[in-house]
């Protein structure tokens, strides 16, 4: 699949590390290092614009090195990207730390998936369809 991107940054483009890999590293494209000192989010710039065809969305994933190593994630993960949004690509990394983490200009922030979604139409009903689970949730099914 093709997709438009306008790349303003001084980066590559996102692009998949291994040849099996679903997601794609986007970097961060700053003109100074941020702080994230702990428990404080921000939005990190990255210098990006997409135009998704219709049916797909573009869903932002933390990197779980940088979660296992830094406590950094998003914090809307996975945040959307919708079909029609022309902006620029910003992320809210959260540092889950105790310790200030410093986002550098180049640096791999998060990973990019492309994935295509259905549109719902909305069927009103006084009554569901009965099942096994029913309404059970929240730890119904064990510890």
């Amino acid at each position: 699949m093709k997709i438009k991107i306008v790349n303003a940054s001084r980066h590559p483009l996102p692009q998949y590390q291994t040849p099996l890999s679903a997601g794609m590293d986007v970097r961060a494209s700053l003109s100074a290092p941020v702080e994230l000192k702990p428990l404080e989010r921000k939005l990190i710039p990255t210098g990006l614009r997409l135009a998704l065809p219709e049916g797909f969305e573009a869903q932002m994933r933390p990197r779980s090195g940088l979660a296992l190593k830094h406590g950094i994630t998003l914090l809307n993960t996975p945040g959307t990207i919708d079909a029609d949004y022309r902006g620029e690509i910003g992320i809210i990394l959260v540092n889950l730390s105790s310790e200030p983490f410093v986002v550098r200009d180049g640096e791999r922030i998060c990973q990019m998936v492309i994935s295509s979604h259905a549109k719902v139409e909305w069927q009103p009903e006084t009554s569901l369809d009965e099942t096994e689970r029913g309404d059970g949730g929240f730890g119904h099914t064990g510890k």
